[in-house]
């Protein structure tokens, strides 16, 4: 019996939309990563972009536990002596929910070009809408 590798012609995408207002962020990204890198599909390979496409709506409603509001940062810098900056997540939620969510889930993907091809297939938005209707994005409940 021969190992199965797929091709790009065996790759079939599918779009998911996930609401994500009531639930814990961490289990969220964590589970939506799965989705992205295609391992809930049997036609897993991990050299190659087999997921499906995620559309993330109400990023601004998503839940953390204990005290990560006040004490969780976000860090940049930017290349210039004293210019580190940080934010914490209290304040990166109501100026740009849709990071939070991106930040989250780019942790739990590959670290290489695989990851980066999978993190572009991750659509976040803040409110209930989004531009992505003419793919009939079915609901994926988590």
């Amino acid at each position: 019996m021969r190992t199965f590798t797929p091709t790009p012609k065996d790759i079939e995408r599918r779009w998911y939309v996930v609401d994500a207002q009531g639930k814990t962020l961490g289990r969220l990204a964590s589970e939506i990563a799965k989705v992205l890198t295609g391992k809930r599909k049997p036609t897993y390979a991990a050299h190659m972009d087999v997921g499906d496409f995620v559309i993330v709506v109400n990023a601004d409603k998503v839940n953390v536990t204990g005290r990560k509001l006040d004490q969780k940062r976000y860090y940049r810098h930017s290349l210039y002596p004293g210019g580190l900056r940080s934010i914490s997540l209290r304040d990166q939620l109501r100026r740009f929910p849709e990071r939070v969510i991106q930040h989250a889930v780019k942790g739990m993907l590959p670290k290489n070009t695989v990851g980066k091809q999978q993190l572009k297939k991750l659509k976040v938005y803040a409110g209930e809408s989004h531009p992505h209707q003419a793919q009939i994005p079915e609901p994926l409940e988590l």
